[in-house]
């Protein structure tokens, strides 16, 4: 485990980092050919089950979902949200924490950062818990999407924030829809690798939710590079499976005992 995180900060300044969204074996397995990092997002909520926020999700889906990724995922650095409410105050986060990472076999958890959680992040890196950290737009926090550093007074506040985070002892953190200007403040400012998420190429790494980028989400922000168009693809397949059985051409001989 501690192998893979030096490999993961050895490619700060060094090699960009390829990280995506994970809920599955399936998908992690191929995944894995291609990602230094495969995050079990809590963009399940609202990917797989249909939520409009990530803000009722429970711990124990994230650890069934977690289990699924690490059967298929074995180069990759595996990293698992922790859900909002799983981790309010140290003791309960330590707890939650421990559960997950004995539970799943995944690498490290991921929490996103407020003003008031930094004793937490402290708490969990004490214990010898890898800590990715979160801070721009994070929606377990804050309701209104808009983007973060837009000006001088922004950009300083989210380099203060980086900074006490790092000090925290995280050994990475995402930066999500933060100015391409605070974005490279940041970046050139840590010692650890940054993952941007429409924060704009100066990261050290980007993530995209996988779903999205394969055009089956239908959830196409501007930050979002959409790689395949599989609902379309899906779309024939089923089609042509529809005719099929109508027409009796499905099963053949060759599809039946």
């Amino acid at each position: 485990m501690q192998v893979k995180i030096k490999n993961f900060l050895s490619k700060k300044n060094n090699k960009k980092i390829v990280c995506l969204t994970s809920y599955s074996k399936s998908l992690s397995k191929i995944l894995d050919r291609y990602c230094d990092l495969i995050l079990v997002g809590d963009s399940l909520a609202n990917v797989l089950y249909g939520m409009k926020t990530t803000h009722n999700l429970k711990l124990e889906t994230m650890i069934n979902h977690a289990k699924s990724v690490t059967l298929g995922a074995k180069k990759s650095l595996v990293v698992v949200d922790m859900p909002k409410d799983s981790y309010k105050n140290p003791k309960q986060a330590l707890k939650n924490a421990k559960l997950v990472l004995k539970e799943t076999g995944c690498d490290a958890i991921k929490i996103e950062n407020n003003p008031y959680n930094l004793n937490i992040v402290k708490t969990l890196t004490n214990s010898k818990i890898n800590v990715m950290g979160h801070i721009g737009y994070t929606p377990q926090f804050k309701k209104k999407f808009q983007v973060e550093g837009k000006n001088k007074t922004e950009e300083n506040k989210l380099l203060s924030q980086a900074k006490k985070i790092e000090e925290a002892g995280v050994f990475s953190i995402v930066l999500e829809c933060i100015s391409k200007t605070a974005a490279k403040k940041i970046t050139k400012s840590l010692n650890i690798p940054t993952i941007g998420i429409g924060s704009s190429n100066h990261c050290d790494g980007q993530i995209l939710v996988t779903d999205d980028m394969l055009g089956l989400s239908g959830f196409y922000p501007k930050f979002v590079k959409k790689y395949a168009n599989l609902e379309k693809i899906i779309d024939q397949a089923v089609k042509k499976f529809n005719k099929d059985v109508k027409s009796s051409r499905f099963p053949k001989k060759k599809n039946s005992f």
